[in-house]
Parts: C-alpha cells; structure tokens; sequence
C-alpha cells in the first residue's frame, strides 16, 4: 500500500500499523460475531446508483444546513470516544479539523480532552453527545457544562442501556484512561480480570433504567435540542418525535451494541417514512465512500455522521489525518453528485437509488 492513502479506508491499515493492538481492535471492533460490523459496509455496496445525464454540473453545490447551521456538506463527525490514544492531542486536533472543514463534530461524553477544552479551539459548531449515568448528576452536568461553553445540541444516545459484547476488547482486557470530563465527577474500580474494562466501568455506570419518559428530565435541565441517536424502527422513530426529538440518528452504534441488528442504511427508509419530515434524519455506521453519503442522502437522509475513519485518520496523521479523511469523503462527493446529474444536495432523490429488493423484485 502507498504511504499516502488514496482513499478513506486504506487509513484503517495504516492505524493498525502505528497504534497498539489493544487499542486499534477498541476503535476497530463490533460486537460478538461482528455480522452486523461486516453489513454496514456491505449493504452499502448492495445499493445501486441511478445517473442522470446531459446535465449542467460545472457547478455542484454540497452545502446543506442541519437545525439551522449551515454546514459545507451533510458529512459530520460522529461521536467516538477517547482520541488521546490515537493521538496526543486527542479532540482537540479533531475539532480543529472539523472547524477547517466548516463541519459539525459531535463530541463525545467519553471524549480524552474536556468541554471546555474542545471549545476552546474556535469558534465553530459542535453538538455534544450524552449517556445517562445512574448518577444523574454527571450527565446533568455535562450538559450543563456543554450548554455554557456554547455547544449548539445535545445527542442523546439510546441505544446503550448495557455495553455490547465487544469480544476484542475483552480478549485484550481492555484499559482505558477516565474520559477528560470526569475528573473529580466520578470514581469507579475498574476490574479487568474477567476481562474489558470498559464492560466493568459502563456496568457500574450506565443507567438501564433510562426510558422514554425520562426523556422530559432531559428536557427539563437544557434549552438546547436534543436529538436521538441509536433509532432503527418506524415505532421508536415514531416515539421519538412524541418525546420531542429535534432530531434522529439512524445508527447501530457502528455495530458495537446489538449483532445482527439491521445495517444503519437498511433502517433508514422505514425511518424517513415514520418521521416524515417532522425532523431531521441523520445516518451514521458504515459511511466509507462519497457514493455511500450520495446513497444516504438520497434514501432521505439529511446527512451523515463518520465515526472510524475519523480516528484512523487522526492516529496517522493527526490534525490534517481528519480534514484529509473529510476532504476525500467531500471530494467522492462531489464527483458522485457530478456524475449523476446533480448540482445540489436537494437534486439528489429517491430515483438515483435502487435497493437490493427493487433489483430482485425487477427479476421477477
């Protein structure tokens, strides 16, 4: 392989090379048998694309506005944990990037560097993500904190009330650092003897009891809107907007929770169809191509969220690893939408798509 990358995935292999393996299989991993990891790439590759031609494309246009902020294109930064291992600066760099890009980084309730540090880089949109802990207080006060240092939305996770079989992470007896912002917030033991310590720390710490009523405490403590990442059905997309979600994510958690739920892509249209248009949808696990967002977007996503390819990026290169990572995915874009005879993210429709089913029905 080139020592420059061509293209988003080849920064997986290079992050395998210059980062410790415990720490690769943490960002790389899924969940038990890691079916569901695999279909998030492969049922993107099941869709097919419809070009359009003899179209005027000397001018493509990809940016957008998600609640609001005007965005260069629907490509934002997923909330991972913990950049510190790939990278000494860690969010920081990441958040640099994001601004150099004019996107949107959603941080990371796990994040290494703190709220107050990440925005302290500049003057740019960011989201912060959100678990509930048993302790109320914790995540009360990170909203609290994020609200302050001028965050724009909280992401609300809901998709993790325990922490998914990540055999990896178990296999290698996981350690993993106190996230930046609880430093005097919260004190765990961390037992690694059975195995990850990331289990036996979100085992003491996230709260099952979570439900869909709780969501009004949310609600109650922040001014900001909050979106709901970690839907894949019509009925919780459906129970979402009733709570008050500003938006939705469609998302498997990059297929570290539940194995054999859904790819994130083949929820999405049941999602779109029982939001209809009452809120943004977002589409994040799995994006590795221009094409892939030009697929999302075109099966009614507003945007999408890239999560490993922004660290991988970030472990080789750092700063300019993650806008090299967003600036290939903007550039695939670009060339996708030019190709197909769109000039602008509202030109990109349901009928430049066909889906595994539409071809297998066509056959029949």
């Amino acid at each position: 392989m080139a020592l420059e990358p061509v293209n988003v995935s080849e920064f997986s292999e290079l992050a395998r090379q210059v980062l410790p393996k415990m720490v690769y299989d943490y960002y790389a991993g899924g969940a038990e048998d890691e079916w569901t990891l695999k279909q998030n790439i492969a049922a993107f590759q099941r869709i097919r694309l419809r070009p359009r031609v003899l179209v005027d494309v000397s001018r493509v246009d990809l940016s957008t506005s998600i609640l609001g902020f005007k965005i260069s294109s629907p490509i934002m930064i997923a909330p991972t944990g913990l950049h510190k291992l790939a990278h000494p600066e860690g969010e920081v760099a990441t958040a640099r990037a994001a601004a150099d890009a004019n996107t949107i980084m959603i941080v990371s309730f796990s994040s290494s560097r703190t709220v107050e540090e990440i925005a302290a880089t500049g003057d740019a949109v960011r989201f912060h993500q959100i678990y509930i802990y048993k302790n109320r207080n914790v995540s009360a006060e990170i909203v609290r904190r994020a609200e302050r240092a001028g965050y724009k939305a909280i992401v609300l996770t809901v998709d993790t009330p325990r922490i998914g079989r990540r055999e990896a992470d178990m296999r290698n007896k996981l350690v993993v650092p106190t996230p930046g912002n609880f430093e005097g917030l919260i004190s765990v033991d961390i037992d690694t003897e059975k195995g990850s310590g990331l289990q036996s720390y979100a085992s003491q710490t996230l709260d099952s009891s979570f439900t869909w009523k709780d969501v009004r405490w949310l609600q109650s403590i922040t001014n900001l809107p909050i979106l709901m990442k970690g839907i894949l059905t019509a009925e919780d997309a459906e129970l979402a907007i009733q709570a008050g979600a500003a938006g939705i994510i469609v998302s498997n958690h990059g297929a570290r929770q539940l194995d054999f739920s859904p790819a994130s892509i083949t929820a999405l249209e049941e999602v779109v169809h029982a939001v209809r248009g009452r809120a943004p949808v977002l589409l994040d696990s799995g994006i590795r191509r221009g094409t892939d967002v030009f697929k999302a977007l075109a099966l009614g996503a507003q945007a999408v969220l890239v999560g490993r390819p922004i660290v991988f990026g970030l472990a080789v290169k750092g700063q300019s690893g993650v806008k090299k990572v967003l600036d290939m995915l903007y550039d695939e874009l670009e060339l996708a939408m030019s190709l197909s005879g769109c000039c602008s993210i509202k030109d990109i429709t349901r009928s430049h798509v066909q889906t595994e089913h539409e071809m297998m029905r066509s056959l029949l």
